[in-house]
């Protein structure tokens, strides 16, 4: 079930741009009566499974509008959220009505510094392949473009954004591996195809467990059956 649930919320944001695939991850189960001399590298815990993210690179879709940032190669555009810093791959930006660049949420997006990115009047907006900000041929600022050596360790919140829950210990570093596209959003890395495919194999595997399951109460009715009749 926890496999449906995370795949349903795969499928449902294959439109959202900037949004990364929750996947599954098994550890290999030995239980207490397993054989003597096992590889220990295999452990000694019973089965886990957790999720992981898969940040791999979504396709770069031309939007025409230029306060829309696509990046590709690792890293996240780092913005203002109501409890601190968050992170994101989606660049759908926009203007708000005092200049701040702001998400769809209305976070502000941050300079290299942690300043909100702030434009001054309606004049033609700029932002170079390393996150160069200018307006009418002014530079104005420069993105705060972050990476991190392990994004599994920042938190999914709401709305596709990443949050450091540890900022103490877990510091961002700034990208280097990484270009900017105006005018462009990175898609999301869901794959309808693939998503399609793996609800086939997990209804396959609920069928199978069900029908497991339906065996062992018929063992089990059988066995009661058998232990109360009473011969002459």
């Amino acid at each position: 079930m926890d496999s449906l649930d995370m795949l349903a919320n795969n499928m449902a944001n294959g439109s959202t741009s900037g949004f990364k695939v929750d996947r599954e991850f098994y550890s290999t189960f030995t239980g207490d009566g397993a054989f003597a001399g096992i590889d220990p590298s295999v452990g000694d815990s019973p089965v886990v499974e957790k999720g992981w993210t898969d940040f791999a690179q979504g396709a770069l879709v031309p939007t025409g509008n230029p306060t829309d940032l696509a990046l590709s190669g690792s890293g996240f555009f780092s913005v203002s959220g109501p409890n601190g810093p968050l992170y994101t791959r989606n660049g759908g930006f926009h203007v708000a009505a005092d200049g701040t660049l702001v998400t769809a949420e209305g976070y502000p997006v941050r300079e290299a510094g942690g300043q909100p990115v702030q434009l001054v009047g309606t004049g033609t907006i700029t932002v170079g392949s390393q996150g160069e900000i200018s307006q009418s041929g002014q530079p104005i600022g420069q993105l705060e473009i972050d990476s991190f050596s392990d994004p599994n360790e920042l938190a999914k919140a709401a709305n596709g954004y990443f949050e450091n829950l540890d900022p103490r210990t877990i510091t961002p570093a700034v990208a280097t591996n990484v270009q900017v596209y105006q005018g462009k959003l990175e898609s999301s890395n869901s794959s309808a195809s693939e998503s399609a495919a793996r609800m086939v194999s997990l209804l396959r595997h609920f069928e199978m467990l069900q029908h497991a399951v339906k065996i062992g109460a018929d063992m089990n009715k059988q066995a009661l059956e058998e232990v109360a009749r009473v011969t002459s």
